[in-house]
Protein backbone atom coordinates (compact mmCIF):
# COMPACT_ATOMS: atom_id res chain seq x y z
CA UNK A 1 0.00 0.00 0.00
CA UNK A 2 1.43 3.40 -0.78
CA UNK A 3 0.97 6.77 1.57
CA UNK A 4 -2.21 7.44 -0.10
CA UNK A 5 -5.62 7.00 1.35
CA UNK A 6 -6.48 3.76 0.88
CA UNK A 7 -9.65 2.76 -1.08
CA UNK A 8 -10.90 -0.15 0.80
CA UNK A 9 -11.04 -0.61 4.69
CA UNK A 10 -12.90 -2.37 6.73
CA UNK A 11 -16.04 -0.14 6.95
CA UNK A 12 -16.33 -0.05 2.74
CA UNK A 13 -16.41 -4.21 2.79
CA UNK A 14 -19.97 -5.08 3.49
CA UNK A 15 -21.42 -8.38 3.49
CA UNK A 16 -22.64 -9.31 0.30
CA UNK A 17 -19.80 -7.02 -1.71
CA UNK A 18 -18.56 -8.72 -4.70
CA UNK A 19 -15.45 -7.52 -5.97
CA UNK A 20 -14.20 -8.85 -9.55
CA UNK A 21 -10.51 -9.55 -10.45
CA UNK A 22 -8.74 -10.51 -13.35
CA UNK A 23 -8.84 -11.31 -16.41
CA UNK A 24 -4.98 -12.89 -16.41
CA UNK A 25 -3.84 -15.20 -19.29
CA UNK A 26 -1.43 -18.27 -18.44
CA UNK A 27 0.85 -19.35 -20.73
CA UNK A 28 2.82 -23.14 -21.45
CA UNK A 29 6.52 -21.15 -20.57
CA UNK A 30 4.39 -20.44 -17.10
CA UNK A 31 3.14 -23.06 -16.04
CA UNK A 32 6.29 -25.39 -16.70
CA UNK A 33 8.76 -22.77 -14.61
CA UNK A 34 6.46 -22.94 -11.65
CA UNK A 35 6.07 -26.76 -11.95
CA UNK A 36 10.09 -27.11 -11.89
CA UNK A 37 10.38 -24.69 -9.06
CA UNK A 38 6.85 -25.90 -6.67
CA UNK A 39 5.23 -28.71 -7.92
CA UNK A 40 7.26 -30.91 -10.81
CA UNK A 41 4.59 -33.72 -11.48
CA UNK A 42 4.91 -34.62 -14.92
CA UNK A 43 1.46 -33.55 -16.30
CA UNK A 44 2.93 -30.25 -14.99
CA UNK A 45 6.04 -30.18 -16.94
CA UNK A 46 5.31 -31.90 -19.96
CA UNK A 47 3.23 -31.05 -22.92
CA UNK A 48 2.54 -35.43 -23.45
CA UNK A 49 2.54 -36.36 -20.22
CA UNK A 50 -0.12 -34.05 -19.33
CA UNK A 51 -2.09 -35.27 -22.08
CA UNK A 52 -1.97 -38.99 -21.30
CA UNK A 53 -3.08 -37.86 -17.77
CA UNK A 54 -6.52 -37.23 -16.25
CA UNK A 55 -5.89 -33.70 -16.86
CA UNK A 56 -6.08 -33.65 -20.30
CA UNK A 57 -3.47 -31.58 -21.44
CA UNK A 58 -0.11 -29.60 -20.03
CA UNK A 59 -1.75 -28.16 -16.78
CA UNK A 60 -1.18 -25.67 -14.03
CA UNK A 61 -0.53 -26.78 -10.65
CA UNK A 62 -3.34 -26.04 -8.21
CA UNK A 63 -1.13 -24.09 -6.17
CA UNK A 64 0.17 -22.27 -9.37
CA UNK A 65 -3.84 -21.47 -9.56
CA UNK A 66 -4.09 -20.55 -6.20
CA UNK A 67 -1.06 -17.77 -6.76
CA UNK A 68 -2.08 -16.45 -9.92
CA UNK A 69 -5.61 -15.55 -7.66
CA UNK A 70 -3.52 -14.24 -5.21
CA UNK A 71 -1.80 -11.80 -8.02
CA UNK A 72 -5.47 -10.73 -9.25
CA UNK A 73 -7.13 -9.75 -6.01
CA UNK A 74 -3.81 -8.04 -5.15
CA UNK A 75 -4.22 -6.01 -8.48
CA UNK A 76 -7.76 -5.78 -8.22
CA UNK A 77 -8.29 -3.83 -4.73
CA UNK A 78 -5.48 -5.57 -1.98
CA UNK A 79 -3.09 -3.00 -3.19
CA UNK A 80 -5.91 -0.12 -2.17
CA UNK A 81 -6.83 -1.58 0.93
CA UNK A 82 -5.26 -1.98 4.57
CA UNK A 83 -5.38 -5.54 4.18
CA UNK A 84 -2.94 -6.93 7.45
CA UNK A 85 -2.66 -10.41 5.77
CA UNK A 86 -5.05 -13.74 6.89
CA UNK A 87 -5.15 -16.03 9.31
CA UNK A 88 -6.25 -18.84 7.06
CA UNK A 89 -7.97 -20.73 4.36
CA UNK A 90 -11.56 -22.42 5.52
CA UNK A 91 -11.15 -24.36 2.11
CA UNK A 92 -9.89 -24.45 -1.50
CA UNK A 93 -11.53 -26.95 -4.01
CA UNK A 94 -9.68 -27.59 -7.45
CA UNK A 95 -13.10 -27.77 -10.23
CA UNK A 96 -10.91 -28.42 -13.28
CA UNK A 97 -7.54 -27.82 -14.74
CA UNK A 98 -5.92 -24.80 -16.12
CA UNK A 99 -4.69 -25.66 -19.18
CA UNK A 100 -2.58 -23.11 -21.49
CA UNK A 101 -4.10 -20.31 -22.99
CA UNK A 102 -6.48 -20.39 -20.32
CA UNK A 103 -7.71 -16.97 -19.32
CA UNK A 104 -8.76 -16.64 -15.52
CA UNK A 105 -10.85 -14.09 -13.73
CA UNK A 106 -13.92 -14.21 -10.84
CA UNK A 107 -15.53 -12.77 -7.72
CA UNK A 108 -14.60 -12.09 -4.26
CA UNK A 109 -17.48 -11.98 -2.00
CA UNK A 110 -17.86 -10.87 1.33
CA UNK A 111 -20.07 -13.39 3.27
CA UNK A 112 -19.84 -12.51 6.83
CA UNK A 113 -17.39 -9.57 9.50
CA UNK A 114 -16.76 -8.85 12.71
CA UNK A 115 -14.58 -6.53 14.53
CA UNK A 116 -11.72 -8.16 15.75
CA UNK A 117 -12.22 -8.26 20.04
CA UNK A 118 -8.19 -8.35 20.45
CA UNK A 119 -7.36 -5.65 17.89
CA UNK A 120 -9.53 -3.00 17.84
CA UNK A 121 -8.41 -1.67 14.99
CA UNK A 122 -8.60 -4.72 12.76
CA UNK A 123 -11.72 -6.27 11.11
CA UNK A 124 -11.96 -9.99 9.91
CA UNK A 125 -13.80 -10.92 6.60
CA UNK A 126 -15.28 -13.83 5.84
CA UNK A 127 -14.66 -14.07 1.55
CA UNK A 128 -15.70 -16.58 -0.85
CA UNK A 129 -13.82 -16.87 -4.04
CA UNK A 130 -14.67 -18.21 -7.40
CA UNK A 131 -12.28 -18.36 -10.43
CA UNK A 132 -13.33 -19.32 -13.77
CA UNK A 133 -11.68 -20.22 -16.94
CA UNK A 134 -12.97 -18.11 -20.14
CA UNK A 135 -15.94 -20.43 -20.62
CA UNK A 136 -17.15 -19.55 -17.61
CA UNK A 137 -16.25 -23.21 -15.97
CA UNK A 138 -15.29 -23.06 -12.85
CA UNK A 139 -11.77 -23.88 -12.24
CA UNK A 140 -11.30 -23.23 -8.46
CA UNK A 141 -13.33 -21.92 -5.31
CA UNK A 142 -11.76 -21.05 -1.62
CA UNK A 143 -12.98 -19.40 0.77
CA UNK A 144 -10.56 -17.38 2.90
CA UNK A 145 -10.62 -15.18 6.29
CA UNK A 146 -8.96 -11.75 5.71
CA UNK A 147 -7.70 -8.89 8.20
CA UNK A 148 -8.09 -5.64 7.08
CA UNK A 149 -7.66 -2.31 9.12
CA UNK A 150 -10.44 -0.30 10.05
CA UNK A 151 -10.22 3.83 8.92
CA UNK A 152 -12.32 4.96 12.11
CA UNK A 153 -11.07 2.42 15.03
CA UNK A 154 -12.06 4.72 18.02
CA UNK A 155 -15.72 4.17 16.38
CA UNK A 156 -17.94 1.52 18.64
CA UNK A 157 -19.43 -1.63 17.11
CA UNK A 158 -19.88 -3.04 13.54
CA UNK A 159 -21.26 -0.48 12.14
CA UNK A 160 -17.73 1.40 12.08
Amino acid sequence: MTDKTPKYAYEDFKQGLKLPFGPRTITKEEIIEFAREFDPQPFHLDEEAGKASVLGGLAASGWHTVSLFMRMIWDAYLKDSTSQGSPGIEFNRWKRPVLAGDTLSGFSTVLDRRRSKSMPHVGFLTVYNEIVNQRGEVVCELQHTAMVGLRNPEIEGDAA
